[in-house]
């Protein structure tokens, strides 16, 4: 088994609310997208301690279980004998339980996002015809990372995103910029946008200059705007690819995500 991966990164861009667009056919053909509720078993047993629920989370989601406890929590190793009192323990803070029915509450109903995750993951693998539409399952973070990538999956940290003017985001001193982001409308950009980041990473991101850097983030929005049919992302980066393609139709969407090189010039 592959060893499950996380990828994080900040994405420091000025982004643009915007009406995702779909074609008709597009519309209605996608009815089967589920975003897989393991954050229900989650709220279960961090409320309860209702056991049957942390069964069900280690046998149909080990992987993510796993995941969420070594690499976001951080709060021991899953084999630890004592670890599922440990997990317990962690979110019976006040502030942590707030969170949980807060996000449970907000996110009761998910079919909207279903609909629209789903036909985005449609119309992205018409430009990435090989690109393989992972399994996305929503959890609660204790307000740790957004967006989780592993192998073939990702998880969307719900309460991560219960909206800009959410009391206990001001609460720990989070800035009005990343309030903004923290809103149900980023949620499907987001994860296109990790998971493209996860397959098609830059070769020494974190030492290449910050220009280098930002117009690869710039060619990953960018085509996550023609997969939204919108201009969600929309800085300097994103425009100079935008203008890069328009004078090169013969690029591929994969060329385009796969060289450093390109679109590097105005």
């Amino acid at each position: 088994m592959k060893r499950n991966v996380i990828f994080f990164i900040s994405i420091l861009f000025f982004c643009l609310g915007c009406q995702f667009k779909f074609s008709p056919s597009e519309e209605q053909n996608n009815h089967t997208f589920q975003i897989k509720r393991y954050d229900r078993l989650e709220y279960r047993y961090l409320t309860t301690g209702d056991f049957s629920a942390l069964q069900q989370m280690n046998t149909e989601y080990p992987i993510e279980t796993r995941t969420l406890i070594e690499n976001v929590l951080k709060i021991g190793e899953a084999t630890d004998p004592n670890i599922n009192t440990t997990f317990l323990n962690y979110y019976q803070d006040t502030v942590l339980q707030t969170i949980l029915a807060d996000a449970e509450a907000k996110y009761a109903n998910m079919d909207t996002l279903n609909h629209q995750l789903g036909m985005a993951f449609a119309k992205l693998k018409k430009f990435l015809p090989n690109i393989q539409i992972p399994l996305v399952y929503a959890q609660i973070s204790a307000l740790n990372q957004s967006i989780i990538v592993g192998n073939q999956s990702v998880g969307i940290s719900l309460d991560k995103y219960l909206g800009t003017n959410y009391a206990l985001y001001k609460h720990f001193d989070y800035t009005e910029a990343q309030r903004k982001q923290m809103t149900k409308e980023y949620i499907i950009p987001d994860v296109l946008s990790y998971y493209l980041m996860s397959l098609y990473p830059m070769k020494g991101f974190e030492t290449c200059p910050q220009n280098d850097r930002d117009l690869h983030v710039g060619r990953i929005q960018w085509v996550v705007n023609q997969a939204l049919g919108c201009h969600f992302f929309k800085n300097k980066f994103v425009e100079n690819v935008d203008n890069f393609m328009r004078r090169n139709p013969q690029i591929t969407y994969v060329q385009l995500l796969r060289s450093d090189n390109i679109s590097n010039s105005k």
